[in-house]
């Protein structure tokens, strides 16, 4: 039995259906975080292509790369040369046309997936992740992650990576990732075999490939989490469903073998979003309005130039005076809002709106209190001190599509102004509803009444799905659609 050192409890809970994986990571009974991978839009970043040039923009020093996706994909000049060469950018990478023309094929990797209008941002400095390392093929080189605090610890990897034999042979360079703290030689060495092997297979597929081509894809999000969740921090991994933890578990004992004893095969007669209310929650977080437990509020705005969010009193009048009014609501924000960033991915410009203080005191404890709330943010964030206006500006780095963006899609009624589920959405809630009726009551057949969108969606392309659940429950489930439903709205009837 592995011994755990973490003082919270965490675990994730992983629900899962053939078309789609959901994975919620809990704090204390608190939501964090949320991923959701459907079948048909799994993410892309850490995909290796081949592709070809398509145009050369000197002017700009990027290009446009084909790599057999909807739009073509962005790749500046930075991302090119400066790291395979070894040099400063400055030295090498003045001018793309140097090292690009229309028509060149290019091995490239993705490190953000195609956001709204924008196609996938790319670079050629390609590196391959597994357990305890990332390997770079292109760059000569060994670092240690700045999140392995201790500098004996960081100096002990780095100096036990470069005594390893097919290290010193290989042109490629590789970075200690944080959960090899205290990692063996001999765990480290495996890791670094099946990095060069893998990376020898996508070498080998270039080679036979006449046009852009996937060379290699990204684990799966439940095989991902195992592979880069920090094992110390996680108490329990429960999974819904048989055969999804017996992958897991067979992965686990060839990778994360610490985390062998953590998993469960959830069999619950609840579905296992419904233990902590992480259902509603998902619910709450597409909505602009967050609440505050002592009365004031936040009003998220998510655009695809930048996310702004408000800081309000609200009913909020404090005990004492006005500035100490202002002064609690702007520190209770800060934790709320940190949780809010993570719990919706949101990424790239945010602009936070505090309540302004005069109080210098006040300020420093509301600044420091965000830093902290952030701190516990795995994804790179970067705030700037509170201005004359009240207003913190912040980057988050974005490389995945965020909460609303997988779920909602603009409204054709409000002609863009927010946004909506989509029908396939709708189709996932309406299955899960079934099922939970399912293990209440007892009946014969279902029908669901739903808009016509709705209804047109799930005959059509969800009809196999349905196949499936009939099959499962051994009950007939009809359709009826609609016309005064609203996109959203549907209704189960049993008899």
């Amino acid at each position: 039995m592995n011994t755990k050192v973490t003082t919270n409890e965490e675990k994730i809970l992983v629900n899962m259906t053939p078309s789609e994986t959901r994975m919620a990571w809990v704090e204390n009974g608190v939501l964090q975080e949320v991923w959701i991978e459907r079948a048909n839009k799994r993410g892309l970043v850490g995909n290796i292509y081949l592709g070809k040039v398509e145009r050369v923009l000197p002017g700009m020093q990027a290009a446009f790369i084909n790599i057999g996706l909807e739009r073509t994909g962005f790749l500046h000049v930075s991302d090119i040369c400066s790291k395979a060469v070894g040099k400063e950018v400055e030295e090498e990478c003045d001018d793309i046309t140097k090292f690009l023309y229309a028509g060149q094929k290019v091995m490239v990797q993705v490190v953000k997936d195609p956001l709204s209008s924008k196609g996938a941002r790319l670079t050629m400095h390609v590196t391959i992740p597994s357990r305890l390392l990332v390997y770079m093929p292109r760059e000569k080189m060994v670092g240690v992650s700045q999140r392995i605090d201790d500098g004996a610890e960081r100096e002990r990897l780095r100096a036990l990576v470069k005594s390893i034999p097919e290290v010193q042979n290989s042109t490629g360079g590789f970075i200690v990732r944080t959960v090899a703290e205290a990692a063996s030689f001999h765990e480290i060495r495996a890791d670094i075999l099946y990095l060069e092997r893998l990376w020898a297979v996508i070498n080998e597929k270039q080679k036979q490939v006449k046009k852009f081509a996937l060379l290699y894809e990204d684990l799966p999000l439940h095989l991902q989490i195992l592979r880069d969740i920090p094992v110390d921090k996680m108490n329990e991994i429960q999974v819904d469903s048989q055969e999804t933890y017996r992958k897991m578990q067979a992965f686990s004992e060839s990778y994360v073998m610490e985390l062998s004893d953590r998993l469960v095969h959830y069999v619950g007669e609840r579905p296992i979003f419904d233990l902590y209310n992480i259902e509603e929650e998902i619910q709450q977080a597409l909505k602009k309005r967050v609440n505050l437990k002592s009365g004031g509020y936040l009003v998220i705005d998510q655009t695809e130039a930048m996310t702004t969010i408000d800081v309000n009193t609200g009913g909020f009048v404090g005990h004492k005076n006005l500035e100490e009014t202002i002064f609690r609501t702007n520190l209770e924000a800060t934790q709320v809002i940190a949780r809010q960033l993570r719990l919706r991915n949101l990424g790239g410009i945010i602009i936070l709106d505090l309540i302004d203080m005069d109080d210098q005191e006040h300020r420093a404890a509301v600044y420091s209190s965000l830093k902290k709330s952030l701190s516990k943010d795995k994804v790179r964030t970067t705030i700037t001190e509170i201005s004359s206006l009240g207003l913190v500006e912040m980057t988050r780095k974005r490389t995945r599509e965020s909460l609303e963006q997988i779920l909602c899609e603009p409204c054709v009624v409000c002609q863009g102004r927010g946004s909506v589920k989509t029908a396939e959405t709708i189709s996932f809630e309406v299955f899960r509803e079934i099922t939970r009726m399912a293990k209440q009551f007892e009946a014969k057949k279902y029908r669901v009444i739903a808009s016509e969108t709705v209804v047109s969606y799930i005959l059509d392309e969800a009809s196999g799905r349905v196949a499936e659940l009939e099959t499962f429950l051994d009950k007939t489930i009809r359709f009826q659609a609609e016309s005064g439903y609203f996109v959203e709205q549907f209704d189960v009837v049993i008899s």
